[in-house]
């Protein structure tokens, strides 16, 4: 990941002011880093530039606030504190501690905990780089104050992380990049799934798919084996303007810099959003599911409505080979088991032929959007992808596939 030089929050008596603006790195799922891109210039990202699992922007205030409330692709903000050359383990020591006045970021009261990624020689174990953070500013806090913070893994007031890299093009050589993480914990939790499936998609890696599919409300939406209904909740948060980031405890909220009424502001506006009809005023198009093991099914019920879309949603109990789809053109969404962590050998190859010629008798017109990790079941189907994106669901390799069933 490459990021400008980042710029500091300064200091006027006494209190920590922001910057006009700072560079952040959004940590997005690979193959959605267009998508992300896109979501982050429509909330006010300035700068945006895709990257490997990353996009780079710039931000003021009121955007990184907007952005942790409102986007729903990334697993996590970084707001850079400093970039430093970082050659070996003295080098990080004597960066971490000038990176920033932590005086203001880190009194000894505040908890804090470190996280790292990346490598550089001699550094290239993840755990011990965090320690070497650690250690930078223990040791600063203890000449300081003569007490240091204490650390906490579970619920910090400040959560760093390092990332280190052999640098940029014509740069000076290796480096690292300390910064703040603003969410504290993935972004990807909503907080509405407490009940999950076998095997469920994250769901900031499930809005990402409903995007690429460029479903907009207008039409059905169905997912004929739609497991604890991530696919399709995500689909109706998004089509509903419900944000996903309103029920966090956002770590930037513990920051000194942090401004509670322009947080005040945007989380208003964020909140003023939600609708109960597409932003034109027309009904969403129905979105329905079908999942035949009734505990799973009672999951998708609860998470709907823990979302507040249990309305929009209709969730059938019943085997996809019965499942009949709305009238008209519409947009099928599916992800199988593919064989990675739940089913095996030839009841999955059944189920996919068995998938390919309800679709084929049933689904005519309609468009299916289908997540593979295997592409010899996803030859069972018997029918001819027009589009392979690639994408990774939870480290697995996998191609979001479209299908245009006649």
């Amino acid at each position: 990941m490459g990021i400008p030089e980042p710029e500091i929050a300064s200091q006027q008596h006494g209190e920590m002011t922001h910057p006009p603006s700072f560079d952040v790195i959004a940590v997005v799922p690979p193959g959605l880093e267009d998508p992300a891109a896109a979501e982050l210039v429509a909330l006010g990202a300035q700068g945006v530039r895709p990257l490997r699992r990353a996009v780079a922007l710039r931000a003021d205030a009121a955007s990184f606030y907007r952005l942790h409330l409102q986007a729903r692709l990334p697993f996590r903000f970084l707001r850079a504190l400093a970039r430093f050359p970082c050659r070996d383990r003295a080098e990080l020591y004597e960066g971490v501690q000038r990176a920033a006045d932590w005086q203001h970021w880190l009194p000894p009261e505040r908890s804090f905990r470190v996280e790292a990624s990346g490598s550089v020689p001699g550094l290239n174990h993840s755990h011990y780089s965090a320690l070497q953070v650690k250690n930078a500013l223990v040791d600063l806090q203890r000449n300081l104050w003569g007490k240091r913070s204490s650390v906490d893994l579970e619920d910090p007031d400040l959560v760093l992380h390092l990332h280190l890299s052999a640098g940029r093009p014509g740069g000076a050589g290796p480096e690292a990049v300390l910064s703040l993480d603003g969410g504290g914990v993935s972004l990807h939790r909503r907080g509405y799934r407490a009940a999950m499936g076998l095997a469920p998609l994250k769901e900031n890696l499930a809005a990402g798919l409903i995007a690429l599919t460029g479903w907009d409300g207008r039409v059905a939406l169905a997912d004929p084996l739609c497991g604890s209904g991530t696919l399709l909740i995500e689909a109706a948060c998004m089509a509903l303007g419900r944000a996903p980031g309103l029920e966090r405890d956002h770590g930037l909220r513990r920051w000194p810099d942090f401004d509670a009424e322009l947080w005040e502001q945007e989380r208003s506006a964020a909140v003023a959003l939600a609708r109960r009809t597409l932003p034109d005023g027309q009904p969403v198009a129905p979105i329905v599911g079908m999942e035949r093991d009734p505990t799973v099914l009672a999951m998708a019920r609860s998470n709907a409505q823990a979302a507040g879309v249990e309305d929009w949603i209709t969730l059938q109990a019943g085997d996809f080979r019965t499942f009949r789809p709305p009238h008209g053109p519409g947009v099928l969404v599916c992800n199988p088991p593919y064989g990675e962590r739940i089913g095996a050998g030839d009841d999955l190859e059944a189920l996919y032929a068995d998938l390919g010629g309800m679709l084929k008798e049933r689904c005519g017109g309609w468009t299916l959007w289908l997540l593979s990790g295997n592409p010899a079941l996803t030859g069972a189907l018997r029918l001819k992808a027009s589009r392979r994106l690639p994408v990774s669901n939870g480290g697995i390799d996998c191609r979001w596939l479209r299908y245009e069933i006649r």
